[in-house]
């Protein structure tokens, strides 16, 4: 039986002990798979022999004339010339590859920053400048550029908002505890915007969330030195400023790149129903004091001017009195001076008409009659001028001699 590998021959490589490829050995011009004898009478598949009888599809040699289809060298018995072809491809590919790697490259090189934006650029790692509005120009491939949005944003702390622009409660955030221990719901909105936009990308790896946190910290403990009215009434701006003050020192403590721009409190209220009724009722009746406070002071502010002026009113009529009485005694003092002059050059007429003029001013209608003292009769003026006739002798008369 003769040897698969070699054919009849044994451990002869070329079958039957020869060198003409006619064993039966399947490395040989037998009808094994593969021939690479130098005969004519391969059968294998592939015949890599220099002969022109061979019946393998792929020839590996020069020859012209067989049946194989495909031909890897530059001989002529083949219908395509396939390694031609690919290199052509090659070259084609490799032109398309290096266009496209041109145009990416110098496309790649220039970035625009809006106005709204600010550009960190690195490069290994490092960063080496921060770029704002404009057009620049970077080492494609080796420095890379992030953008850094600048405009204001806005987060709510103890609500938020869905894509319909529902709000909806998050109590683990609004709850709250108050000097007094009572509970109380509120809500914040806070405004932030990038304030350091290299500290903002590499000093953190979540800077919206530990602004988040640091602002529940600072309302928490804020919200906690206040008592529950004051959180639900009066003391919401207090609130406000504290917070604000606090935020700001722990941000820039932090160095996370963000600023705070505003925070306000949207919201508080009791957590419950009914509590909220109650304190609206506080909060009418508080609403009510102030209307009445208001309005005690607006009473207040029109009366006492109006009394202020009615006191000026009296005063200066006062002081016009008091002008009038002091004229007055100016003046009688002057006419008592030259009363008393006149007095000093005529005594005896000064008396008489000081006398005169007192008995007229105290007997404005009292008659007079004169009378030497001794007449039986008297009659009075008015008979003499005739302006009492008929009555004044019965009236005045009076008998003489001795009585009857």
């Amino acid at each position: 039986m003769a040897d698969q590998n070699n054919g009849a021959g044994g451990n002869n490589s070329n079958g039957n002990g020869g060198n003409n490829g006619s064993g039966q050995g399947y490395w040989n011009g037998g009808q094994g798979p593969y021939s690479q004898g130098p005969g004519n009478g391969g059968r294998g598949p592939y015949s890599q022999g220099p002969g022109n009888g061979g019946k393998s599809p792929f020839r590996f040699d020069k020859g012209g004339k067989g049946p194989t289809p495909f031909n890897f060298k530059p001989g002529k018995g083949g219908p395509t010339d396939l390694g031609g072809s690919l290199k052509k491809f090659g070259r084609y590919l490799l032109i398309v590859v290096i266009v496209i790697f041109v145009f990416t490259t110098v496309s790649g090189g220039f970035y625009n920053v809006s106005e709204q934006e600010n550009a960190v650029v690195t490069m290994f790692g490092k960063v080496i400048q921060t770029n704002t509005a404009g057009l620049y120009f970077k080492i494609p491939y080796i420095q890379q550029v992030r953008m850094v949005d600048m405009t204001t944003h806005g987060i709510g702390i103890g609500y938020s908002v869905d894509g319909n622009g529902q709000n909806f409660t998050v109590e683990d955030e609004g709850i709250m505890i108050t000097s007094d221990f009572n509970f109380v719901d509120i809500d914040f909105y806070l405004e932030y915007k990038v304030s350091d936009p290299v500290q903002y990308l590499y000093n953190s790896r979540q800077p919206e969330v530990i602004l988040k946190n640091t602002a529940l910290a600072c309302i928490r403990s804020t919200v906690s030195d206040f008592p529950v009215d004051d959180v639900i009434t009066t003391g919401k701006s207090q609130i406000q400023q504290d917070v604000r003050e606090k935020l700001v020192a722990e941000l820039e403590e932090q160095q996370i790149g963000l600023q705070l721009v505003n925070i306000q409190i949207q919201d508080a209220e009791p957590p419950t129903r009914e509590i909220v009724q109650a304190f609206k009722s506080v909060e009418t009746a508080k609403q009510g004091k102030e209307t009445s406070l208001n309005n005690a002071n607006k009473y207040r502010n029109e009366q006492i001017p109006a009394a202020e002026a009615e006191a000026d009113k009296i005063v200066q009529a006062a002081e016009a009195a008091k002008q009038t009485r002091i004229a007055e005694a100016e003046g009688q003092v002057e006419r008592f001076n030259q009363m008393f002059r006149q007095y000093e050059l005529y005594p005896l007429i000064t008396k008489q008409r000081l006398y005169y003029e007192a008995i007229e001013e105290a007997l404005p209608g009292t008659k007079v009659i004169i009378t030497d003292g001794t007449t039986q009769e008297v009659l009075p003026i008015e008979s003499f001028t005739g302006t009492s006739q008929g009555t004044s002798n019965n009236q005045y008369s009076q008998p003489t001699g001795s009585d009857q």
